[in-house]
C-alpha cells in the first residue's frame, strides 16, 4: 500500500485504534488547606497558595497598597492540596498509566490513595510516576503535601560552614525572584503551578524527540530525528516522521533511534528584520502493525546559529551569525511577567513578544532569576523571529555543589533542554546571571568574613556547577547544533577594562555608578547584554497600586512601597535634575521620568550602534514587570508602553542616521542592519528654529556611497559653522538619508542642548479625527515629546512633532477624549 495513503488512513483511525490517551487532572475539583488545619477549601490548579488564599479573602491582594508586608507569613507555612478523580474499568485495561506533574513548587510529598509515591525538590523539573498498580476503579485520592521552601532552605544552609549571600534562596531550586528583587516583591509561593496529567499507554511510548540539523544547503536540509522510545517488550515496531516509515526491532526498555529526514529546497527560519520566520511541522509516531501507539507533534525551523568569538587588535569579537550572516542583536531582557506565574496567559505571552517584534527587536534574554518560561513563550518567539538567549535559573548568589544538588541540577537541565531545544528561537544556553561577577566583584567574602578555604570552596562550587555539570548535561542531552553554551552573563564584571573588549557586558555605571548618561558614549562593549534606567509606569498602572482612591504623590506610602530599590527615587531625582526641569505635579513628574528613562537608553543604544561592528549587540534591561512597580521596564505590568518602548522602536529601526557631537564637530553615521543594500545614498541637512523658520539647508551627494549591512560614516561638520552663531537653545537639525530613488531611508532630529535648556514656545496642537481608530495631530511650532493620554494603545507616542507638520496615529480602540501633554507644559507654570 502507498505509504502516504497508509498514513492518511492511520491518522483517520487515530481515535479508534490509538493506544494512548491523556487526562488532564488539573480540571478536577481541587482543595487546599494549611497543614496545621483540618478545613479544606476549594483550590485552582494550576495555581499558587497565594492565589487560593486571595480567592477566599484570607489574604489581601499583595499588589495593592502596602499589602505585601501582610502576606509574608504564608511562606513559612506548609500547605496540602488534594483531589478525588474517578478511574473507569476501561481505563485500567491499559497496560500502563503515568502520573505526570509538569510543575510542583517546590518541596512536596505525593500520595495516591494514601501511598507515598515521590518526594520532590525542584520547581523546574517534570515528575513522571508509573501508577498503574496504585490506581483503582472508582474514586482515587491524589494528595500533594508542600513543605515551606524557606524553612527547608534555612535547614540546607546550616549544612554549609559559611554564610551564603541571599540565603536561603540559593539552596532552593525554585524561582529566585520570588525571594524579592529590586523590582519585585517577596512572594515565596507554593503549589501546583503547572498541569497534572494522567497518561495511559500500551506496548510502547515516545519519551522524547530531538531534531538535529546535520547539513544545510540551498538544495537540501539534512535532518536527523533522535527518537527515544520505551518499549514494554522486544519486537518489531514502525516509526514514522510525517510520511516516512521505517521498521525497527526494539529491545525491552529504553531505545534510542535515529531517523534521517531530508527537506528539498528548504525555507529558512529568519530572525526579525532578515526575512520570514518559517517553520516546519512534523508528526513523529510509533506503530505496532496498524495501531498507533504514541505520537508527538513537533514544530521547528531550518537555520544555522553561530556565536563568533575571534581575536582582533582590540580584544575578541562576540556576535551571532544567523544563516551565515552576521546579525546585530537588538533586544531586551525578560523577567517573569507575574509574581504568580500561573496567571501568565497565552495571550499575555503573545502580546509581549509581538510588542518586541513591533519594536524591531530580534533577540530576548530570559534572565536567570526567573523561570523557564511556558511553551507559549517560545512558540511566540519562534513565530515572531525573536532569538532567545536562555539563562539557566541561577542568579546573583553562591550555589552549593553537593552530590544531591548536582544531580538535581543535571535532571533540571535535561528536562529543560529536552523541552526547549527544538524551538528555532533558542540561540544560546547561559549558565547563570551575574554569579561569576558576584564572586569576583561584589565583596561578599569580605562582608561575611570568609576564610581562605571558604573562598576557595565557593569558586570550586561555581566551577563544578557551571563549568562541568551544566555544559556536560547540555552535551549529553542536546544535539550538536543546539549546544552553544556561555558560562555566565556577564563574562567579566563592569569595573574591569576587559568587560568592554571581549565577551558580554552588564554595564551599570549608569544608575548604580550614578555616572551621567553621556558615559555610555565611552563605555561601549562588544555585546551589551544588560544596562538600564528606571522610569515610572503609566498613570493607570500607578493607580492600580491602590485598593481605594489613589493619592498620587511621591510621598505616598503605597507608591514608595512599589519602588523596590532603596535609593530609586533619589537616583531618578539626581538624573532628572541634570537633564530636565523637575516638575512638582505628580502627573508631570510621571511623564518626565518616562522621558528621562527613554533619553538614557537612547544615548546608550545609539552609542552601541555607532560602534558596529566592534559592538554587535544591545539588550537593554528590561522589557516587562511582574507587578505594578517603578522599574527599569519599557512595558509596565498592565501592558502599557512606556516612553522607553516607543523610543526603543525608533532606536532599533533597521536603517538609522545617527549623530555624535565630539571635539567641536558633528559626526554622522548611516546604519543598516538588513541584507538589502542602498546604492548612491545622499544626506540632507536642515537647520531650523522651533517656529519652523529654516536657517540653512544643504544636500550632500558623496560619490558612490553604499549603505550595506554595516555602518557608513559621512563627512563631519564643524558645529560652530553649522549653526552660524544661532542660539543652540532655539534650533534643531533635521537629517535625512535618501537612496538613489529619492526614498527616505532614515531621518533624525538633533538638538544641541539638554531638554531642560531648550527655549520652547507653547505649541498650538490640533487633533483631527480621521476615523474611530485614527487621528491626525498637527502643530504650528515644535511640539517636543508629545504625550497622548487615554485608555488605548497609540501607534506612536512621546514623539517630536516638527513645526507646521502633522502625523497620523492609530488607536487600538476608540476614545471619546484624548488628553495630551508636551515638554513645554512641564517647563512653564
Amino acid at each position: 500500500m502507498n505509504k502516504t495513503i497508509l498514513l492518511t488512513l492511520l491518522l483517520i483511525q487515530i481515535f479508534i485504534n490509538a493506544q494512548f490517551s491523556e487526562r488532564n487532572l488539573s480540571s478536577e475539583k481541587w482543595q487546599f488547606k494549611n497543614s496545621k488545619e483540618n478545613k479544606w477549601l476549594t483550590a485552582t490548579v494550576p495555581g499558587t497558595v497565594h492565589l487560593d488564599l486571595m480567592n477566599h479573602k484570607l489574604i489581601p491582594d499583595p499588589y495593592k497598597d502596602e499589602n505585601e508586608k501582610k502576606v509574608q507569613w504564608v511562606e513559612n507555612e506548609d500547605w496540602d492540596y488534594q483531589t478525588v478523580f474517578k478511574i473507569s474499568a476501561k481505563e485500567l485495561e491499559n497496560q500502563n498509566a503515568d502520573l505526570v506533574f509538569h510543575g510542583l513548587d517546590t518541596f512536596s510529598e505525593i500520595y495516591l490513595n494514601g501511598k507515598l509515591l515521590k518526594k520532590t525538590d525542584n520547581m523546574f523539573r517534570t515528575w513522571k510516576i508509573p501508577v498503574k498498580n496504585d490506581l483503582k476503579i472508582g474514586n482515587n485520592i491524589l494528595q500533594i503535601k508542600f513543605k515551606s521552601s524557606v524553612n527547608i532552605g534555612k535547614d540546607l544552609a546550616k549544612k554549609v560552614p559559611f554564610t551564603t549571600p541571599e540565603s536561603p534562596r540559593s539552596f532552593v531550586r525554585k524561582a529566585q525572584y520570588q525571594f524579592g528583587w529590586d523590582w519585585g516583591p517577596r512572594l515565596v509561593t507554593a503549589g501546583i503551578w503547572k498541569d497534572v496529567k494522567l497518561n495511559f499507554w500500551n506496548h510502547a511510548k515516545l519519551e522524547n524527540v530531538k531534531i538535529e540539523q546535520k547539513k544545510l544547503s540551498k538544495e537540501t536540509a539534512n535532518l536527523s530525528f533522535h527518537v527515544e522510545v520505551y518499549a514494554e517488550k522486544e519486537g518489531i515496531y514502525n516509526l514514522s516522521v510525517n510520511n516516512t516509515f521505517k521498521d525497527f526491532n526494539l529491545k525491552k526498555g529504553r531505545n534510542l533511534i535515529e531517523i534521517p529526514f531530508d527537506i528539498k529546497n528548504p525555507k529558512l527560519w529568519q530572525p526579525n528584520g532578515f526575512g520570514t520566520a518559517y517553520s516546519y511541522q512534523f508528526a513523529v509516531s510509533v506503530f505496532s502493525g496498524n495501531i498507533l501507539l504514541d505520537q508527538k507533534l513537533v514544530d521547528t525551523g531550518i537555520h544555522t546559529v553561530e556565536l563568533v568569538q575571534e581575536k582582533d587588535e582590540k580584544g575578541k569579537s562576540f556576535y551571532f551569525k544567523v544563516n551565515g550572516n552576521p546579525m546585530y542583536a537588538k533586544g531586551t531582557n525578560w523577567i517573569p511577567s507575574d509574581s504568580f506565574t500561573p496567571r501568565i496567559t497565552k495571550e499575555k505571552y503573545r502580546k509581549l513578544i509581538k510588542d518586541c517584534k513591533d519594536a524591531n527587536m530580534n533577540m530576548i534574554r530570559v534572565w536567570g532569576g526567573g523561570i523557564y518560561e511556558d511553551d507559549e513563550f517560545y512558540k511566540a518567539c519562534d513565530e515572531n523571529g525573536i532569538l532567545v538567549w536562555q539563562d539557566f535559573m541561577f542568579a546573583g548568589s553562591f550555589y552549593p555543589s553537593d552530590e544531591d544538588f548536582l544531580n538535581n541540577v543535571k535532571e533540571e537541565v535535561k528536562d529543560q533542554v529536552y523541552r526547549l531545544q527544538n524551538h528555532p528561537s533558542i540561540a544560546l544556553w547561559c549558565g547563570n546571571n551575574e554569579i561569576d561577577e558576584a564572586i569576583v566583584n561584589w565583596g561578599y567574602q569580605k562582608q561575611f568574613k570568609y576564610s581562605k578555604d571558604d573562598s576557595l570552596q565557593v569558586w570550586k562550587d561555581y566551577k563544578k556547577v557551571f563549568h562541568e555539570v551544566i555544559p556536560n548535561a547540555i552535551n549529553e542531552f542536546a544535539t550538536k547544533d543546539k549546544s552553544i553554551y556561555w558560562e555566565s552573563s556577564p563574562s567579566i564584571g563592569w569595573g574591569h577594562k576587559e568587560s568592554l573588549t571581549e565577551g558580554d557586558s552588564h554595564y551599570w555605571g549608569v544608575w548604580w555608578g550614578e555616572f551621567p548618561f553621556e558615559i555610555y558614549n565611552e563605555k561601549v562593549p562588544r555585546f551589551a547584554s544588560e544596562y538600564g534606567f528606571q522610569g515610572m509606569p503609566s498613570l493607570g498602572t500607578v493607580k492600580s497600586m491602590f485598593s481605594g482612591n489613589p493619592d498620587l504623590s511621591l510621598e505616598n506610602p503605597t507608591i514608595k512601597a512599589h519602588e523596590k530599590n532603596a535609593r530609586g527615587f533619589e537616583i531618578i531625582q539626581k538624573y532628572m535634575e541634570r537633564d530636565y526641569a523637575v516638575p512638582k505635579d505628580f502627573v508631570k513628574y510621571n511623564y518626565v521620568s518616562q522621558l528621562l528613562q527613554a533619553r538614557g537608553m537612547q544615548i546608550a543604544i545609539e552609542a552601541h550602534r555607532r560602534a558596529k561592528p566592534y559592538n554587535m549587540g544591545t539588550l537593554y534591561w528590561q522589557l516587562n514587570d511582574c507587578w505594578p512597580v517603578i522599574s527599569w521596564s519599557s512595558i509596565d505590568y498592565l501592558g502599557n508602553w512606556k516612553a522607553l518602548q516607543y523610543q526603543i522602536k525608533r532606536s532599533f529601526e533597521n536603517q538609522m542616521i545617527l549623530t555624535e557631537e565630539k571635539d567641536g564637530v558633528l559626526n554622522f553615521y548611516g546604519i543598516n542592519d538588513e541584507l538589502e543594500k542602498f546604492e548612491d545614498v545622499t544626506i540632507e541637512f536642515d537647520i531650523s528654529k522651533f517656529d519652523g523658520e529654516s536657517l540653512a539647508a544643504a544636500v550632500s551627494t558623496p560619490d558612490g556611497k553604499v549603505l550595506d549591512n554595516n555602518i557608513l560614516k559621512f563627512d563631519a561638520l564643524e558645529i560652530n559653522s553649522l549653526i552660524e552663531g544661532s542660539n543652540k537653545n532655539e534650533i534643531y537639525l533635521n537629517v535625512i538619508i535618501r537612496d538613489n530613488k529619492d526614498n527616505i531611508i532614515a531621518e533624525k532630529n538633533h538638538f544641541f542642548v539638554k531638554p531642560k535648556d531648550l527655549k520652547l514656545t507653547k505649541p498650538n496642537i490640533k487633533i483631527k479625527k480621521i476615523s474611530a481608530t485614527e487621528i491626525e495631530i498637527s502643530t504650528d511650532v515644535l511640539a517636543k515629546d508629545v504625550y497622548l493620554m487615554g485608555d488605548t494603545h497609540f501607534s506612536d507616542n512621546f514623539f517630536d512633532l516638527l513645526p507646521k507638520t502633522s502625523r497620523k496615529i492609530k488607536l487600538s480602540k476608540p476614545l471619546k477624549n484624548i488628553e495630551l501633554m508636551t515638554l513645554w507644559d512641564t517647563m512653564n507654570k
